[in-house]
């Protein structure tokens, strides 16, 4: 008989499946992957309305789902940021010092994770509701099914 539980399995091997992701597009490490996807989640979050926010924290895999709301204060979003530079700059507040990462690179390289594993339309409703400005941190495809 096994103690794994399936729910938690599957999370891991998700969660471990889009960090890979981003290793591979920033050349990093699983630590710095990490570190970008939640900077980039919380910065996403705050942004968006908090409809918005649940909309796309319902298409996260469980653990980046609590990895997404930890610390979040419903209330007081949406963060006003209307530049893609002032969205960066919230990435930054969110990553460790030290990280020698291009953020504006690794931004659209965690979102461009995020657009290609999300399924019914979330990162897409999300990028409708940000300035046109921000937008531009979103890839220019549509990925495949």
């Amino acid at each position: 008989m096994t103690d794994h539980l399936a729910v938690f399995d599957t999370t891991l091997n998700d969660t471990n499946r889009w960090l890979q992701a981003l290793q591979e597009e920033l050349c990093c490490g699983r630590h710095e992957a990490y570190a970008v996807m939640r900077a980039v989640l919380h910065a996403l979050r705050d942004r968006l309305a908090p409809g918005g926010a649940m909309r796309l924290a319902a298409q996260l895999p469980l653990l980046l789902k609590g990895v997404f709301v930890e610390g979040w204060r419903p209330d007081d979003t949406p963060i006003r940021t209307h530049t893609a530079d002032a969205f960066v700059a919230r990435v930054v507040g969110e990553l460790p010092s030290g990280l020698e990462l291009d953020p504006g690179y690794a931004t659209r390289a965690a979102i461009k994770v995020l657009w290609s594993h999300t399924h019914g339309g979330a990162i897409e409703k999300a990028r409708g509701e940000v300035p046109a400005d921000i937008r531009e941190l979103w890839p220019d495809y549509v990925p495949a099914a």
